[in-house]
């Protein structure tokens, strides 16, 4: 059995989720599979990442740096009430790492 370190899944997703942000399908599968695992609230507060690194030619690496980390303490917080859902997550995270790798080139 392979044990998971909550803050690394939660700064994986975390940094994930402002990668995606300039992709709009990617980003539109993520919101909807991280709506479905966390709830239709986490799906609305990754529409507001969308608006607040928009558009994403003018978005600083600080203000990038400062939205993963917002959806790192999100994370971390949910999967110290919620450790089931690491794994999914994790799984998830992984999924898209590679999607966004293969779009990037």
């Amino acid at each position: 059995m392979q044990v998971l370190h909550h803050p690394r899944v939660a700064w994986d997703m975390a940094r994930l989720i402002v990668a995606s942000v300039p992709d709009d399908e990617l980003f539109d599968w993520l919101r909807t599979e991280l709506g479905a695992l966390l709830g239709p609230d986490h799906a609305g507060s990754l529409q507001d990442t969308r608006q607040r690194l928009q558009p994403w030619a003018r978005t600083t690496p600080d203000a990038a740096a400062v939205e993963a980390g917002r959806w790192r303490v999100r994370l971390e917080d949910l999967l110290r009430t919620r450790p089931e859902i690491a794994e999914p997550l994790r799984s998830l995270s992984v999924i898209a790492s590679g999607l966004h790798r293969h779009r990037i080139g």
